[in-house]
């Protein structure tokens, strides 16, 4: 009776639960009471850490891209096209020159001097044209000098791109030469009116 068998001494290790090898455990407690945590886990930990620390810097680095540029840039093409019309006046200038025109030839007078006739036939024409061109000059100024100063005012995180402020800037030259030209065609300054003495 004191003696096992093969087979109950199989059965008995059969029934007890398996324990883990120490490789396989990811802690580990020594005689000391300490506990060690396995290698393979605090690496991966430490690699899940950076990752997420990636991406945090990945997200911070795209946010302050990402502005109300759209609105800015076609404000700016904007300012540009009405500085270009601004130079000459546009074809609405010339539908109100010619309308000018002839109001001109309506109310002048057969009787009237070489100098009125002149003046209604062409002079107002061309002030038409000159004050409609320092109209569309003036609103390419004002829209350019807001875009410019539009990030002053904006998220403080926000950047204004390098094109906008290029093509902003070309809206706002153009439309300052758009308005001396338009002074100076109102003025006679520029091809003035023959005079009949």
């Amino acid at each position: 009776m004191g003696t096992k068998t093969q087979d109950e001494t199989a059965a008995e290790a059969a029934a007890k639960p398996a324990e883990p090898e120490a490789a396989d455990t990811a802690d580990t407690t020594d005689a000391t009471g300490v506990t060690k945590v396995d290698a393979t886990k605090a690496d991966a930990v430490d690699a899940d850490e950076a990752d997420d620390a990636d991406e945090l810097v990945v997200v911070e680095e795209v946010a302050p891209a990402r502005s109300g540029g759209v609105f800015q840039g076609a404000a700016a093409v904007v300012s540009a096209a009405l500085g270009v019309i601004g130079l000459s006046g546009g074809w609405l200038g010339t539908v109100a020159a010619a309308r000018a025109n002839i109001v001109g030839q309506l109310e002048t007078k057969q009787s009237a001097s070489v100098a009125d006739q002149i003046q209604a036939l062409y002079g107002d024409s061309w002030q038409v044209t000159a004050l409609i061109a320092g109209a569309f000059a003036l609103a390419a100024l004002v829209v350019g000098f807001v875009v410019l100063v539009r990030p002053a005012f904006g998220a403080p995180d926000q950047v204004q791109a390098p094109w906008i402020k290029s093509v902003a800037w070309a809206g706002v030259a153009l439309g300052v030469i758009g308005l001396l030209l338009a002074i100076a065609k109102y003025s006679d300054l520029i091809y003035g009116l023959p005079s009949t003495s």
